[in-house]
């Protein structure tokens, strides 16, 4: 009940869950890596850049799931997607598919919410994500 049994406890969880889930979120980093380093940035802008496509915020949500960042990590990536032409709201819900909806973080969930539970949630980021991108481009258009 003392405070090195508190730590030796905690030490002994942190150690059982990285051990569960660490082959998860590496393969989730190199999922995101491939995306980054192989799709030019180009073929991005060209599919996510028109204001009229309404399947190009889908898309960014889409875009978003394989790569693993957290919001800060991603604010160079969507300064660059604004630079080139990519609408805010697009942007947005790419930035939001990243740090919310990212496969690594989908693999994780996975080992404390079962598969209906966890397609449920997905959805309902995506839908709301979605939603949201939309919304800014057509307040801001």
């Amino acid at each position: 009940t003392g405070l090195r049994a508190r730590h030796r406890y905690a030490l002994h969880e942190v150690r059982e869950i990285l051990g569960r889930i660490w082959k998860w979120v590496l393969i989730g980093v190199a999922a995101g890596a491939l995306f980054h380093g192989y799709v030019p940035e180009q073929w991005v802008v060209e599919h996510l850049g028109g204001k009229d496509d309404w399947w190009s915020v889908p898309l960014a949500v889409l875009l978003g799931v394989p790569l693993y960042s957290n919001a800060t990590g991603v604010i160079p990536v969507a300064e660059a997607m604004l630079g080139k032409g990519v609408p805010v709201g697009t942007t947005l819900a790419f930035m939001m598919s990243i740090a919310a909806l990212s496969l690594p973080e989908m693999l994780i969930l996975r080992k404390v919410i079962r598969w209906p539970a966890l397609a449920i949630y997905s959805g309902l980021l995506a839908l709301a994500f979605t939603l949201v991108g939309w919304g800014f481009n057509a307040f801001l258009s």
